[in-house]
């Protein structure tokens, strides 16, 4: 096992968070949709580890009602962005965590990183192994260099950095780095469980 995932590990757990470490997605998915009640609803952050793990489906699939706004029309998006705001569990990625157990993200609307730390009975969040970084500065030149460019290629946003590769804190109405967060502990009015899982997983 990697140094710096039991790194990881015992530092998230120092700082309050519940968090496990899974060797493969299906285990992970497994214990996720087990901890989810039929009665629960349940709000998802933009997330391409979520999405690529369907556990919005599984989650349908179980007749829970989700709100999800990768998955709404147009004209809906805004109320289902306030509907998961409001959600007894709220489930997400985050863009970088790094050694010494601090949730690093930088968002466009702000919906996702405020519900990770705010609003919610549990917050469930889901990351790959390669998310691990050093320190904040390794984890802030990750979400530059891999994060923010994948993401707006993704979004065929106007962004210098789809062209470019790589953010240059530019000011484009498409930007999606308008919010960072760093969670340096965890919150106390809030139940966080970290999915740490042993594969590359999203951006």
């Amino acid at each position: 096992m990697r140094k710096d995932i039991l790194n990881t590990i015992k530092s998230l757990r120092e700082n309050g968070y519940s968090a496990k470490l899974y060797t493969n997605i299906e285990d992970a998915k497994k214990e996720l949709i087990e901890k989810i009640d039929p009665s629960n609803t349940v709000g998802i952050g933009g997330s391409m580890t979520i999405y690529d793990m369907k556990i919005y489906e599984e989650l349908l699939n179980k007749d829970v009602e989700v709100y999800w706004h990768w998955m709404a029309s147009d004209g809906e998006v805004k109320d289902i962005r306030n509907k998961a705001d409001k959600a007894d569990i709220y489930l997400t990625s985050t863009n970088a965590i790094t050694e010494d157990g601090k949730l690093v993200n930088m968002d466009g609307v702000g919906n996702r990183v405020a519900s990770m730390f705010y609003g919610h009975e549990k917050v469930f969040i889901i990351a790959g192994t390669n998310k691990i970084c050093k320190d904040y500065e390794a984890a802030r030149d990750r979400i530059k260099k891999i994060a923010a460019p994948k993401n707006v290629e993704r979004l065929v946003a106007d962004t210098p950095c789809r062209i470019t590769g790589l953010c240059t804190d530019c000011r484009a109405s498409a930007r999606i780095c308008n919010i960072e967060t760093i969670i340096h502990k965890k919150p106390s009015d809030v139940d966080i469980t970290i999915f740490l899982i042993d594969e590359e997983l999203g951006y």
